[in-house]
């Protein structure tokens, strides 16, 4: 790789010192719940377009099949959706989850299987499953497969905007400046994107509460804010 330039540069210290005073901030916590890899799997269909609370009401209402493939493979399309109507948007939910448990009857229900795979092909496949696309693949690589490729979700653009940063309007090269300031780690990249959730929804919602904010030093909308 050649020589960053000064406003490259300047981007990815920007990215890393956000994290940092966010991580002095909260310290660290596990942010997505301990679960088997296939119910993180589904979760990461289930919350889309709504809250966690609603997903996990429709996982709570999938019961033994949450963590059971064969039985979301042999369960009717409109049965499956009726069971996570909960969660919103549950006719497409339905064919997603199974679309996905399709993909993973590829390799035999195995998750260590998938694991074995290198992160640029599984993240293909990924992308190729109706209804995943790049936030939900990447939820499902580092939450369920483990594996180290960053989320991006409208918290982390709302935040990374309002402190300077020119944020990509490309998913992918917006996740690609990402982990170019933050080496490839899992467990790393999975609490960070812990952290934009929650400063996203402790103080950086669409309506800011910058009043005690850690960032308020370097977020122009803060500084706004507080000098008013």
């Amino acid at each position: 790789m050649g020589t960053l330039s000064n406003d490259v540069s300047g981007q990815l210290r920007l990215i890393k010192n956000i994290f940092s005073t966010l991580e002095n901030h909260y310290g660290y916590f596990d942010w997505w719940p301990d679960t088997p890899p296939y119910q993180t799997m589904l979760g990461t269909i289930l919350v889309q377009n709504t809250n966690w609370r609603n997903a996990d009401k429709a996982l709570n209402n999938l019961g033994m099949a949450a963590n059971d493939p064969k039985l979301i493979e042999r369960l009717p399309l409109d049965e499956l959706a009726q069971t996570i109507r909960q969660s919103g948007y549950f006719n497409q939910k339905a064919i997603k989850l199974k679309a996905l448990t399709e993909w993973f009857k590829s390799y035999q229900y195995d998750i260590e299987q998938v694991r074995a795979i290198e992160l640029p092909m599984l993240r293909k496949e990924l992308l190729a499953i109706k209804g995943v696309g790049g936030e939900t693949a990447d939820a499902i690589l580092v939450y369920a497969i483990g594996k180290p490729s960053f989320v991006i979700d409208a918290y982390a653009r709302r935040i990374f905007e309002r402190n300077g940063l020119e944020v990509p309007k490309s998913y992918e090269k917006f996740r690609l400046l990402v982990e170019q300031a933050i080496p490839a780690d899992t467990k790393r990249y999975a609490f960070y994107h812990g952290l934009m959730v929650e400063h996203g929804q402790q103080f950086c919602n669409k309506t800011p509460r910058c009043t005690a904010c850690p960032l308020s030093s370097s977020c122009v909308t803060g500084k706004q804010n507080n000098a008013r």
